[in-house]
């Protein structure tokens, strides 16, 4: 049998203006690693887009200015194809040959980005002529519907990114349980050899199957987003308990603080408000009183004036009537010819006393004067003397507001409405983790009745028989690999997955669920080949060995061990058949690093290669 499949050889961006961005591949291991942030998960996600992944391709700042995608192919055989595509999405090119920065002249063959078993211009139909799988079925249902074969059913178990290496539930499942049926089926054909084109659809579905498949399909889209949000929650749901009642104890030692400090402020800013009351009336009384002196001053010396003037006229009046006979001072008369009752209308001594009386009546309103200016002049100094020691209170007591209760109040309500925007934030996770328990029990019901086949229809499914010798191809490969302790590997054919030392895969640490899910992926592929089943031949890998990076505890943790190393030498002595490509953000052991396939990305544009995109005007 002539074997099939294909290699990766490169992928490169192209730009109008800036120089093409180009990661090669060569046959057997590939290590991509080195800083964070460098393009490395980008390049699994740039691969899979280009074997029929949905668009849009990610869009980071790096990737600016690049728009189309090139993916080189070599087969077994011998043949060459480069692949092109939009960053965008859409259609497909193929051109026969290998090329990294420019396209040949001829116009390549159009491929669609949709899967169509009875045309053969589309991409997936295309790909899957290369690696042996065309025209294959699969079933889909309990009630024995099937599908065709697409490749995206292949590539799921080829390309695995960093969140799929450690989820918590079967290699075999991507969250949508509508699909594990296909997925599973996938699996079969792969260990087998064998589709399921000899399954003839069972009866019509009746109403209730339609809406429980609705329902199961609407139910694993809720528990793919509410998982993918509870991801970036720290902490489990027991944590999470804890955590929010520290945060309740928190806010009530901080509520009590607060409410002393409040109560301060409240005490000093309304004290604050009657001084600057009493303050504003001082100064108000005060600029009254100087406007009262000022006018009772003029008032006074008009008094002094009139009194001046009367003891003026009783003074000369007095003189006049002892200098003897005159001339008369209001007729101009002589004394032999005054005539006081004919023609003059005057009396001296009637206007002395006149003036005496005038003098008399103006002389206590005088003093009365006095006295109130005297009193105003009192009241206008205790005011003065007051003002002073208020204002000194209101800036004292504004420096205490101001540079201390104030301060301590605002942080006081800034570190409470952090705990409680903590809390808020704590009880929405909660919340979220009852909403998804709910859901996964309203899907465990729905499944259970979608689980059972009508009677009169032959199901066919894994049998512990066919993924026995899988089992035990994964368990040697963990040997190799010198997982810590590993005595046995089962298959559980009702979750799908590895029993590994007689516990669930899925209850593990993030990194022994990504080193078991590695194990799993390339187990898949040498079984395929050690027993002449068809494959694509290749996988790639992202973060197999978190462990060593960011274990979970001292049950998840590699470091101690040297799995990386056998890990790598494990996966440098595959076949040239075999192709692995590893995207690590630990390096690798100091040998591999030497290999011509290795591929560092140091973050600096002074040594080595940056990144995945080089530097602007740069070659």
């Amino acid at each position: 049998m002539t074997l099939k499949g294909i290699r990766l050889h490169h992928l490169s961006f192209l730009s109008p203006k800036l120089p093409a961005a180009i990661v090669p591949f060569k046959p057997g291991l590939n290590v991509i690693y080195g800083a964070s942030n460098t393009g490395k998960s980008f390049i699994l996600e740039a691969i899979d887009f280009m074997l029929g992944g949905r668009p849009p391709l990610r869009d980071i700042p790096e990737r600016v200015g690049y728009d189309r995608v090139l993916l080189g192919l070599e087969t077994l055989d011998g043949r060459e194809f480069t692949l092109l595509r939009s960053v965008d999405g859409g259609a497909f090119k193929v051109f026969i040959g290998l090329y990294d920065t420019e396209l040949p002249e001829e116009e390549g063959q159009n491929l669609g980005d949709q899967h169509n078993d009875r045309r053969d211009d589309n991409l997936s139909v295309f790909l899957l002529s290369l690696v042996g799988f065309s025209d294959r079925k699969l079933r889909k249902n309990a009630n024995g519907g099937i599908q065709s074969l697409s490749f995206r059913n292949l590539a799921r178990l080829l390309v695995v990114n960093e969140e799929e290496i450690i989820q918590q539930r079967s290699p075999l499942s991507d969250g949508n349980y509508v699909a594990d049926t296909a997925n599973t089926a996938v699996f079969k054909l792969m260990i087998t050899g064998m589709d399921d084109s000899a399954l003839m659809s069972g009866a019509t579905k009746k109403a209730d199957d339609l809406s429980r498949e609705a329902q199961l399909g609407l139910l694993a889209q809720m528990i793919k987003e509410y998982t993918s949000e509870i991801k970036d929650m720290a902490g489990k749901p027991s944590e999470l308990e804890d955590q929010l009642l520290k945060l309740e104890t928190a806010m009530e030692s901080r509520g009590n603080q607060l409410s002393i400090t409040e109560e301060k402020y409240r005490v000093a800013s309304s004290k604050r408000r009657e001084l600057m009351r009493q303050y504003e009336e001082g100064s108000n009384r005060l600029a009254e009183i100087s406007s009262l002196i000022e006018r009772f001053n003029l008032l006074s010396r008009h008094y002094d004036t009139d009194i001046e003037r009367l003891r003026g006229i009783e003074e000369a009046g007095i003189l006049f009537t002892a200098l003897g006979p005159a001339t008369c001072p209001l007729c101009g008369a002589a004394p032999e010819f005054h005539q006081l009752t004919e023609d003059c209308e005057g009396d001296v001594s009637v206007v002395i006393e006149a003036a005496r009386a005038e003098v008399q009546k103006l002389e206590p309103r005088r003093q009365e004067l006095a006295v109130t200016m005297a009193t105003l002049h009192t009241e206008g100094t205790t005011f003065a003397t007051r003002l002073p020691r208020l204002s000194q209170r209101i800036e004292a007591l504004s420096k205490e507001i101001e540079g201390m209760i104030g301060p301590s109040l605002r942080q006081g309500r800034a570190a409470y409405a952090e705990l409680a925007n903590k809390r808020g934030e704590v009880r929405e996770a909660l919340a979220m983790y009852r909403t998804l328990s709910d859901l996964h029990r309203r899907r465990e019901i729905l499944e259970r009745e979608a689980d059972k086949p009508p009677s009169n229809y032959p199901v066919t499914v894994l049998t512990q028989s066919a993924v026995n010798p899988f089992s035990e191809m994964v368990k040697d490969i963990l040997e190799l690999w010198k997982f810590p302790d590993i005595e046995s590997v089962t298959f559980d054919l009702k979750d799908k997955d590895l029993i590994v030392n007689g516990k669930k895969r899925s209850s593990f640490g993030k990194g022994l669920r990504a080193i078991t899910q590695s194990a799993f992926t390339i187990g898949l592929m040498e079984y395929c080949r050690s027993n002449d089943l068809p494959h694509p031949g290749f996988v790639v890998l992202d973060s197999p060995l978190l462990s060593y990076r960011k274990p979970e505890g001292p049950g998840d943790d590699l470091r101690g061990t040297d799995v990386n190393e056998h890990f790598y030498l494990h996966l440098s002595s595959l076949r040239d058949d075999r192709q692995v490509i590893v995207i690590e953000n630990t390096d690798p052991p100091a040998d591999f690093q030497r290999l011509e396939s290795a591929l560092r990305f140091t973050a600096n544009h002074t040594f080595g290669r940056a990144g995945l995109f080089p530097m602007a005007g740069t070659q």
